[in-house]
């Protein structure tokens, strides 16, 4: 008997570590069938909330040896150079809005990255502005440009959490502002030898100190490279540049799906993909980033748009179904034709001229630069992206505006390349605002200047195809770069301030001193003084016109109010209103500490669906005031109290169209 106890203790041992260690194992995406072909659906090995980021100690890094980043490799799509016909050759009066702020971000090492480029990335939120780099992290108080919080590493997010994404992260950073949920989303890749995972932290509030849910999704075996990101109301969406497990051969671009639902949850997610697009001479496309308080039309797929080395802005569609992952597909939507253009330093990264150095600069001129800006104004939607072009012998910008990629029929509104004269101009970014007005961020250089930071635009009103306010300088750097395999950043990153709907905020790097391995990034917000004046008045054709530049009648600038966008109603949205107000608010004093919320959702969504909760809080009666944003979750545990303070608080319901009328108030004292 003891004998037999014994092999039955050993077997049951045997079939508990064998359990655990499958429970441990890092799982690998399972292959479901679609209607357009293989559907890949792969799940978190891990998720988690962290404590708030503002606690956490970031970890000791040593400092590594100076390097670059990974070699993007030269896409070649076999693209034929054609005469451009839409070039902006000669500039007009300068007329661009001065920066409202312009500060320092993040310097070189990037903490302790000691890497090059640094691959500058930010976004805007409520209250706050987030900067991050290879691989560091600062969070700035957005009117005044202070720090509050770092720089700190990007894994510090990541602390506690165990594997690649705590010991192994490794660049390639992405930050973006879900506005629908006021929160923050935070990328970087991981992995022990090459990137085969995305980190992915959602913020559990509006504040990007505070705590985060972690996840951790194994994309493959593959060489996972250059993430970018976009927000859409089913799924925070992704494209990648996928090569071979040693990085040595490109397979092709690749698209992804987050579950958007889960993560701001907290709760296991899944993704998904349609595996790897065309193949090894396909184009890189990104993924729509939504922007403005107005949703795309209901279910509208995700519009992922592709550099047009074949001549063609090619949109493909991307339908996910986290419920029925084999209904999934991505699939083209429509091609309209890109002007002709010459294709940049195809064959080299010695590219852009400096001055006091024979270095040249890395143009990086094969695909879109970050972020392909989505918005619907109702009457149309628009999205806008860049890309370098070689234009009169130097770099120019390629910027355009494609209208109704999602309901169709997709068309080219208008298209141009910016290069007014002979400077250099690359690695630019686009956004538009609420007004319809665009902007464009890029860098400047040329054999007898250093790199500098510069923007330029146009209002709504103004003539198509130009970019009729002029430019101005953000900041002109003053040395240049040597070395560094001529790497000058994968990407720079304009965003638009989700309060106004006005301010665009720009950032991306520049060098102090003629050095290697020394660079400086740069953060700057400018402002339309029109915008706000009701929305886009733009000109009904394409053919360019003498028009005057400044036919919108001047209004009066939104207050900054902290609440949001979603204080304004937009009547436009028929049958659609406000949500009626929250019922049943209660407050207790928390066990621990604080004052724990909670309450029921509104009799009515108003005909959209609740999207989330401003908070508000007061130390009397009626006195209340933001604290925080929440998604669609409907308790909430203030712990940033007084022990002993009695404090009051109402809730607001929030939707596409706005903010509802407050809750019932309700206080308690908090422990």
């Amino acid at each position: 008997m003891n004998t037999k106890f014994a092999r039955f203790s050993l077997t049951t041992l045997l079939v508990l570590i064998l359990l655990l260690s499958i429970t441990t194992m890092k799982p690998g995406p399972v292959q479901a069938q679609g209607p357009a072909g293989n559907v890949t659906v792969g799940r978190d090995y891990k998720h988690d909330t962290s404590p708030p980021l503002r606690d956490m100690r970031p970890p000791v890094s040593p400092p590594r040896p100076e390097h670059e980043a990974n070699v993007n490799p030269h896409i070649n799509s076999g693209h034929q150079n054609q005469p451009d016909p839409v070039v902006q050759s000669s500039a007009f009066a300068a007329a661009m809005p001065s920066p409202l702020l312009n500060f320092n971000g993040i310097p070189f090492p990037g903490v302790a990255c000691n890497c090059a480029p640094p691959d500058t990335n930010g976004e805007v939120g409520l209250t706050q502005y987030v900067q991050i780099v290879n691989e560091g992290y600062q969070v700035f108080n957005k009117s005044t440009g202070a720090s509050v919080l770092g720089p700190v590493s990007i894994t510090t997010i990541w602390s506690g959490f165990g594997g690649v994404c705590e010991t192994a992260g490794g660049g390639d950073p992405v930050v973006l502002y879900d506005q629908l949920a006021n929160r923050w989303v935070v990328t970087q890749f991981a992995g022990t030898s090459v990137p085969t995972d995305e980190c992915i932290a959602v913020s559990t509030t509006s504040d990007a100190t505070g705590s985060y849910n972690r996840y951790g999704f194994h994309l493959g075996t593959n060489f996972f490279d250059y993430p970018h990101l976009g927000v859409w109301p089913d799924a925070y969406y992704m494209a990648m540049d996928v090569y071979n497990s040693t990085g040595t051969l490109r397979l092709g671009p690749q698209p992804f799906a987050f579950n958007r639902t889960a993560m701001l949850n907290g709760a296991s997610a899944t993704f998904i993909t349609t595996g790897i697009t065309g193949g090894p001479g396909e184009d890189l496309y990104l993924p729509s980033d939504l922007d403005g308080s107005r949703l795309p039309p209901a279910g509208a797929p995700n519009s992922f748009v592709e550099f047009p080395g074949s001549g063609t802005y090619k949109t493909f569609h991307f339908h996910v179904d986290f419920g029925t992952p084999a209904n999934s597909t991505f699939t083209l939507f429509a091609q309209p034709t890109a002007a002709g253009f010459t294709l940049l330093c195809s064959t080299t990264r010695n590219c852009v001229p400096q001055a006091g150095t024979t270095a040249g600069l890395d143009a990086i001129a094969d695909r879109l630069m970050f972020r392909l800006a989505y918005r619907n104004f109702g009457d149309h939607e628009s999205v806008v992206g860049n890309y370098t072009v070689g234009s009169g012998g130097v770099a120019g910008v390629r910027w355009f505006e494609l209208r109704n990629v999602t309901s169709g029929p997709e068309t080219v509104f208008q298209q141009s390349t910016y290069q007014p004269d002979t400077t250099w101009r690359w690695m630019g970014s686009a956004a538009m605002d609420g007004s319809g007005d665009l902007a464009l961020g890029f860098s400047a250089s040329s054999s007898s200047i250093n790199p500098q930071i510069r923007y330029a635009g146009r209002l709504a009103s103004d003539p198509l195809n130009t970019l009729a306010q002029g430019e101005t300088t953000l900041f002109a750097g003053t040395g240049s770069q040597t070395g560094t395999s001529n790497r000058w950043g994968d990407y720079s990153d304009l965003t638009i301030d989700p309060v106004d709907d006005c301010t665009f905020w720009y950032t991306t790097e520049y060098y102090a001193t003629t050095s290697s391995f020394n660079w400086r990034t740069r953060i700057g917000s400018f402002k339309f003084a029109t915008c706000g004046g009701g929305g886009p008045t733009p000109t009904p054709t394409n053919t360019p016109t003498n028009t005057p530049t400044a036919t919108q009648t001047p209004t009066s600038t939104p207050t900054n109010t902290p609440v949001g966008p979603t204080n304004t109603p937009t009547p436009t949205q028929a049958g659609i209103s406000v949500p009626s107000a929250p019922q049943n608010l209660t407050a207790a004093p928390a066990r621990g500490k604080g004052v724990q919320l909670a309450w029921s959702a509104p009799a009515s969504n108003g005909g959209s669906p609740i999207t989330g909760y401003n908070i508000y809080r007061g130390t009397v009666a009626g006195g209340e005031t933001l604290l925080t944003s929440l998604g669609n979750v409907t308790t909430f545990k203030d712990t940033s109290t007084t022990r002993g303070q009695t404090y009051y608080y109402i809730v607001k319901a929030v939707n596409a169209v706005g903010e509802s009328p407050a809750s019932n108030e309700a206080n308690a004292i908090a422990k």
